[in-house]
């Protein structure tokens, strides 16, 4: 197997199993919960996303890997990494605007991700060298993924939500 091939399959494999662990364990929790803490939880999943700038860090990957892609997912997961931040802080404070906040973040967020799996494929990036940066994409992008769907179910599920 080839390591296109060993990316891909280690990608899938994360976004079913951790799909499998939302499903069973994760989304019967979340419903014991109020929304906003259900969101919380689910939210802090993304703060780590400011990991994404290690793409912009001389020596981490491929210097032949177009800084132009390295960019957009750098700076797209800084923000979504702060977005997420700030949803947490709003949650917690109750603000008015603390729902509509964390609908622009997901959407943000998945739309940056969605951006990001174009930009793989297009580029081909599994045939550069991302030495530790392979895992960021094998193992967290999935739970990256997996999260976003959970927080919009919560958002989408919210008129039957506990307060």
């Amino acid at each position: 197997m080839n390591d296109v091939a060993i990316f891909w399959m280690q990608i899938l494999t994360s976004v079913f199993v951790f799909g499998i662990v939302a499903v069973w364990y994760v989304r019967p929790y979340l419903t014991t919960l109020a929304r906003s803490s259900a969101l919380i939880l689910l939210l802090f999943v993304h703060v780590p996303r400011y990991v994404g700038m290690t793409l912009l860090v001389a020596g981490m990957v491929d210097p032949r890997l177009p800084t132009e892609f390295r960019s957009s997912a750098a700076y797209g997961d800084l923000l979504e990494a702060a977005l997420a931040l700030a949803c947490i802080f709003a949650l917690r404070s109750n603000w008015r605007l603390a729902i509509p906040l964390v609908w622009i973040t997901n959407t943000w967020g998945f739309a940056d991700l969605l951006n990001g799996v174009r930009g793989v494929l297009q580029l081909n990036v599994p045939s550069y060298n991302l030495s530790t940066f392979w895992y960021v994409y094998t193992f967290y992008a999935p739970l990256v993924i997996v999260s976003h769907l959970m927080i919009f179910w919560v958002l989408i599920k919210s008129k039957s939500w506990k307060k």
